[in-house]
């Protein structure tokens, strides 16, 4: 019996496995019990709905006392009806998908096998109902360890995913916040040039306002989002000492870089590295993916042109993996171009 991981749009499929309840309803009809027997069956599946639905409405772990409901249920019920070995196994299928690791989810699953086995030695209840809730529950148990293992992984991805189209979106808001300034940068002329930096001063300072944040938000955001995508992250940074802008141009420079490794690089491991280097500051995100080609598209364009406003250089090589170095100096430099 393979049951879905709570917090899922399960759609019928938790109807399904309400079949197993069948099996209490043996012992009744084959002795013909009284109608007090009938009643217990009728209240104990009434009750067993409660917890067995609420295990799939409420998150994790609180939804563990779902677990524990249905195997005192089943303890009840046992020296009255053989069939509520069933609760025992639908306890122990539960509780992988409850705890976060194996280990657990399998303590778990033998502590509800030994009470099984405890209940049918003290009570003298049959070999049947010892088989059933002990060793079922231990092979239904065990092998939902695998499938709520792979719907963690599966979780993890499509968290990954969002946070990779997050990014995308981030990307082209860049880009379009380039051109804007890129177009406002053509109005600046000789004589009405303060005016004309102020004005694009408090644009650029909209633009980053909606796109960015501080460059260190924006180093521990990308380490954050290489672990989600499953890239080891070694990060080497020390104290730089940036103005508003340069700050501004690492922070977008870092933010492409990592969106590039997520979602080209196939990468395993990434190396961030932003020190001061004789006056200068140095940037290197190398990964150890497939690399690419030379073709430098719009992200790589829009990195240069920053880069080389502040007076520095870029290099992208792609021979083992893919390297990327921004250095540029400290020491503030007249801006030419359209910066």
């Amino acid at each position: 019996m393979r049951l879905l991981p709570p917090n899922r749009d399960h759609g019928w499929v938790p109807y399904l496995w309400l079949v197993y309840l069948s099996s209490l309803f043996t012992h009744p009809i084959i002795d013909h019990v009284r109608w007090t027997e009938w009643a217990a069956v009728f209240g104990s599946i009434a009750v067993f709905l409660v917890l067995y639905f609420s295990f799939f409405w409420i998150k994790p772990p609180k939804n563990l006392w779902a677990i524990a409901g249905i195997l005192l249920l089943g303890m009840g019920m046992a020296p009255f009806n053989s069939g509520a070995a069933a609760f025992f196994i639908y306890a122990a299928s539960f509780a992988p998908f409850t705890v976060e690791t194996e280990i657990t989810a399998l303590c778990l699953i033998v502590v509800i096998a030994i009470t099984g086995a405890a209940e049918t030695w003290l009570l003298h209840l049959g070999w049947g109902f010892g088989l059933w809730a002990t060793v079922m529950s231990l092979l239904v148990g065990g092998g939902n360890i695998f499938f709520a293992q792979r719907n963690r992984v599966n979780c993890r991805l499509r968290m990954a995913n969002d946070e990779i189209a997050h990014l995308a979106k981030v990307a082209e808001r860049e880009r379009i916040a380039r051109d804007l300034h890129d177009v406002l940068g053509q109005a600046e002329i000789a004589d009405v040039e303060q005016t004309s930096r102020q004005a694009l001063a408090e644009v650029r300072s909209t633009i980053r306002g909606y796109r960015a944040c501080s460059l260190g938000e924006e180093l521990k955001q990308a380490k954050a989002m290489l672990e989600t995508a499953g890239v080891t992250v070694e990060a080497e940074a020390t104290e730089v000492s940036l103005s508003p802008a340069q700050e501004s141009v690492v922070a977008m420079v870092v933010r492409e870089a990592v969106t590039n490794v997520v979602r080209h690089a196939n990468a395993r491991n990434c190396h961030l590295r932003l020190v001061p280097v004789d006056g200068t500051c140095l940037l290197e995100v190398l990964d150890d993916g497939q690399g690419g080609n030379h073709i430098e598209g719009n992200g790589m364009r829009g990195m240069r042109e920053r880069i080389e406003a502040l007076g520095g250089t870029i290099a992208r090589d792609t021979g083992t993996g893919t390297r990327l170095t921004i250095q540029f100096p400290l020491i503030p430099v007249k801006a030419t171009g359209n910066l």
